[in-house]
């Protein structure tokens, strides 16, 4: 079972539009929403549902919006809560910026919207490409003519419209790895994964069937083949496009792929990594009134390759004043209200060592000790190179008309996690603290 209703609410709990789906699910119910809501504000114990009587909400928060879902029965919560999300991508990509402006100058839209993403409390047509095709922001101008469903909406490939063409046909795919690393103090790694993605971007004209090979451990197994280095991927998700049976029954991932751009995959490699940029961190404190910040950076990784924007990000105490700094390249910062270093490096070759020296008064060192100690974080990217090695051994491009088509591959690293904005890699903050 999925919604019984869906509600848009303001910051003060008002509702401006809601849909219901079923019937079951008295509509007054959600003035106790907002009431239930400030109470476990009130007691610190918020929680994504909540209930009152035997009706249930299920929520999120968006800029200055509640969505809210209501439901009776034991719903599955995963469908709901991925339903809503998939509500605020809609919105967006229809109305660029969701916020309560937004819905109150497109009533029609979200309204025809909201008849389309879902049926009797089951998600339908949630493919915000293909809504377009037949839901304009125009919606109250629609002639007769123009209210055709498109055959997207009832045929077996709901993601790709019929009759595209492209003078040039290309698809590009993108091969990017996030790696997390957590480094203790003595430098010994706690935790390391590597999350993967494979997303494309395809011009390729009719209804084409793609298929993509990847040097992959279980396919190599199945087939007797052991040649070269090869990858075994967890967690897998795939685009809906994906014939997940094939895929099942011999590793072939085979898909007629979506217009434009799109994520094919998913995966994530549990594997021991070492941090591709290795950082040690040394404190000294001088007379209980400056302290002296040294941090070294060290690329480990192939000297061909080049870690592109590099950001270490340096916790200092909250009381800290007077900065000074030199480095060895790129240049640093103070950014008092998060009490962070930046240090900022352009291009990082593998195999260099950089060296970064931040001077501060600290007129209350007593207090730091109370602080607590937050571990340096790196954000990096490194274009053409993959930590897991995986690899597009082949995509094979087959379509009626037999027209040829390019396929590129480019493989990009980065850092993973997100802290304030930036992505995150654990780091050793190694060193002796005096």
């Amino acid at each position: 079972m999925s919604a019984s209703a869906v509600f848009v609410l303001d910051l003060k709990g008002k509702v401006l539009i809601c849909r219901n789906y079923k019937g079951d699910v008295d509509m007054s119910e959600i003035d106790h929403f907002f009431t239930l809501l400030v109470q476990q504000e009130e007691e610190g114990l918020l929680c994504p549902v909540m209930s009152h009587g035997n009706v249930h909400f299920l929520w999120i928060k968006h800029s200055n919006l509640y969505l809210v879902a209501t439901t009776n029965k034991n719903s599955n919560a995963s469908l709901v809560y991925a339903f809503l999300y998939k509500l605020v991508e809609v919105f967006t990509e229809y109305f660029k910026e969701l916020e309560e402006e937004s819905i109150q100058d497109n009533f029609v839209v979200v309204y025809e919207l909201l008849d389309e993403l879902m049926d009797f409390g089951f998600p339908q047509t949630t493919d915000s490409k293909i809504l377009q095709e037949y839901i304009t922001q125009q919606g109250n101008k629609l002639e007769v003519a123009k209210t055709k469903v498109p055959t997207t909406v009832t045929n077996a490939v709901s993601w790709r419209s019929e009759g595209i063409r492209y003078k040039k046909n290309e698809v590009f795919i993108d091969v990017i790895e996030s790696i997390n690393v957590l480094v203790n103090a003595n430098g010994s790694v706690m935790s390391s994964d590597i999350v993967g993605s494979i997303k494309l971007k395809t011009m390729l004209s009719g209804m084409p069937e793609l298929r993509l090979g990847l040097n992959d451990r279980m396919l190599f197994a199945l087939t007797g083949r052991d040649k070269g280095k090869a990858v075994t991927m967890e967690d897998v998700k795939f685009h809906q496009c994906v014939r997940l049976s094939r895929f099942e029954s011999d590793r072939t991932i085979s898909f007629i792929p979506p217009d434009g751009e799109s994520e094919l995959m998913s995966y994530r490699i549990n594997t021991h990594v070492k941090p591709l940029i290795w950082i040690e961190s040394v404190i000294e404190k001088f007379s209980h009134s400056r302290v002296e910040i040294m941090v070294k950076a060290k690329g480990q990784f192939k000297k061909q390759s080049v870690a592109n924007n590099v950001e270490i990000r340096v916790p200092v105490p909250s009381d800290a004043d007077s900065p000074k700094f030199k480095t060895s390249t790129g240049h640093a910062k103070y950014v008092p209200e998060k009490n962070l270093v930046v240090w900022s490096i352009k291009s990082f070759p593998g195999g260099k060592e950089f060296l970064m020296r931040a001077h501060f008064g600290l007129p209350s060192v007593e207090n730091h000790e109370m602080e607590g100690r937050p571990p340096i974080t790196v954000k990096f990217e490194i274009p053409y190179f993959t930590v897991s090695g995986i690899q597009v051994r082949y995509m094979k491009i087959i379509e009626k008309s037999g027209y040829q088509a390019l396929p590129w591959v480019r493989y990009i690293t980065q850092s993973g996690g997100d802290d304030d904005g930036l992505h995150q890699c654990g780091v050793c903050a190694a060193g002796p603290r005096r």
